[in-house]
């Protein structure tokens, strides 16, 4: 689902206009990255927390020169942990296992089975 199908689920479930839901959505994305910005994190009882998290620095290795080694900064990227009850939902839907691909099927005849002797 991407950010125009979310606005259009919000107006149908809420009983909002378009317009209503979209300045929700962007006010929920406001709100969260300032609070991430700050240092805070954002906790929704049964859904999760979004958190902001800091990657020490470290060696890597420069992909156009594998002999080479790069230090790589410090970063600090955003993290969602997902709350009990989120992950309680999807555990019982099913959605892992009917998201999976079905197995392949071999393509080519099995070859017969020869008598032993």
């Amino acid at each position: 689902m991407n950010k125009a199908e979310l606005i259009n689920h919000l107006s149908d479930k809420v009983g909002v206009t378009k317009k209503q839901a979209e300045d929700m959505v962007e006010a929920f994305v406001d709100v969260v990255t300032n609070t991430l910005k700050s240092g805070g994190e954002v906790n929704i009882a049964g859904f999760g927390a979004f958190m902001a998290k800091t990657r020490a620095a470290r060696m890597g290795v420069n992909p156009q020169n594998p002999s080479e080694k790069i230090q790589i900064g410090a970063v600090t990227v955003p993290k969602f942990k997902a709350g009990k009850g989120l992950k309680d939902a999807l555990k019982h839907t099913g959605a892992a296992a009917s998201s999976a691909p079905a197995p392949a099927t071999p393509s080519t005849p099995e070859a017969p089975s020869v008598p032993s002797m």
